[in-house]
């Protein structure tokens, strides 16, 4: 698709605010919705509501599609079947209940890493855990120009007594890449899971569970132009081994012994659309997962290629203006298309809302990444958060520093 037609399918991009387009640079928050991934939720509510499992029509619909979810996130994700997929309401109550399950199988003596770079949500549920258990938490630091990772240091806490290595592949809240591969093969070695969250990860870099190797990882559809729904991908031998909190006589088997209750179908279905309209970004996909898997890395080598651009003009353009700090590794480096910054003299939240004032909806804060930022020394104010999107086009990226320039 060309930038227009691919915009197209977006009706968020009709808005106007004080007279200006609305440009959404809010993404890595979650981004916008194709009219298809919309059509689909409708379609479900309209044609085929119903709860799983009974023996009429619209619930078998709703089997169908349910499953059929679990085979597209499959492929997605390069996961060994639909067996491997369970959905609930987001990453971090996903992370919370998994965490608790395996849990149980731990205690004092025991140890779990998580890391100085990532969202609370792959921190605190396994923190929380480890408390009622009594297991000890060990923390990975940053390197020292806080651009990522310390891999050697973290190589030095995976010991035998390590069970567990929670870490994310890309940080939310300055864009690094994780090389959670070669992370996975460090903690494997020392006998311990690896839990990786992919939520930022997923929308930019098409993700392989079986090359990372990982044992779980969890994303979120609505980062990557689908509706709010949480995602986890698991062995289905580990999920099976777990005393999981459940309702009884609910399934005990994997995927289904993972979803407490009823599940949002119709969040389900829009997930499939949203991976479906990713898929078709190059093309038309034909039929069966090789097709779908091959129209994803056509359209993610598409995209990457088209972020690049975007990223090193928003870099240079922002380094470019006085009272300007820019957080982060520099275009080409492993990073997402996502760019945070201060402005001196201004607090971030006064500067997004006077960017909001111009149609630019631009995110500040922590993003729960909340170690991170109080690393860079923004704990009081938090940092001005942009990130592109399919959608973002480079006159956008010329508003918004414009009006950064002028401020």
């Amino acid at each position: 698709m060309t930038l227009a037609h691919l915009r197209s399918h977006f009706p968020a991009l009709a808005r106007t605010h004080n007279g200006r387009p609305v440009a959404y640079f809010d993404g890595p928050g979650g981004t916008q919705v194709p009219s298809s991934v919309v059509d689909a939720i409708a379609d479900y509510l309209r044609h085929h509501n119903a709860n799983t499992h009974w023996h009429y029509p619209t619930s078998q619909e709703t089997d169908a599609i349910l499953q059929d979810a679990r085979q597209v996130c499959a492929t997605f994700l390069n996961a060994p079947g639909p067996s491997s997929i369970s959905f609930g309401q987001n990453m971090t109550t996903i992370t919370f209940h998994l965490a608790r399950a395996l849990a149980r199988q731990w205690g004092p003596g025991d140890e779990v890493v998580v890391t100085d770079l990532d969202h609370h949500a792959n921190v605190d549920p396994w923190r929380d855990a480890a408390a009622e258990r009594g297991v000890t938490v060990r923390h990975a630091p940053l390197t020292p120009d806080l651009s990522g990772l310390d891999m050697d240091a973290l190589a030095a806490l995976l010991t035998p007594r390590t069970r567990l290595l929670a870490i994310g592949a890309a940080s939310n809240a300055i864009g690094t890449i994780t090389d959670v591969t070669a992370a996975t093969r460090l903690a494997h070695a020392a006998g311990a899971l690896v839990f990786v969250d992919a939520v930022h990860y997923a929308p930019h870099v098409l993700v392989d569970v079986q090359t990372i190797g990982c044992d779980l990882l969890a994303c979120s559809p609505y980062k990557f132009y689908g509706p709010h729904q949480g995602v986890l991908c698991a062995r289905p031998e580990l999920i099976a081994s777990l005393t999981l909190p459940r309702l009884r006589p609910a399934p005990a088997q994997p995927p289904d012994s993972l979803e407490t209750g009823t599940q949002s179908h119709e969040g389900i279905a829009g997930t499939a659309a949203a991976v479906r309209f990713l898929a078709g970004i190059c093309g038309p996909v034909g039929v069966g997962p090789g097709a779908l898997r091959d129209g994803l890395v056509r359209s993610f080598t598409a995209l990457h290629d088209a972020a690049e651009p975007l990223t090193q003009q928003l870099w240079e353009g922002l380094g470019a203006i006085a009272g300007i700090t820019r957080y982060g590794r520099p275009p080409g480096a492993a990073r997402t298309p996502t760019v945070s910054f201060v402005v001196e003299g201004h607090g971030s939240h006064a500067v997004t809302r006077r960017l909001a004032d111009e149609g630019l909806f631009v995110s500040s804060g922590d993003f729960y990444a909340s170690t991170m930022v109080e690393r860079l020394g923004q704990a009081e104010h938090g940092v001005i958060r942009v990130g592109c999107a399919c959608y973002t086009s480079t006159d956008e990226i010329d508003r918004l520093l414009y009006a950064v320039r002028r401020l």
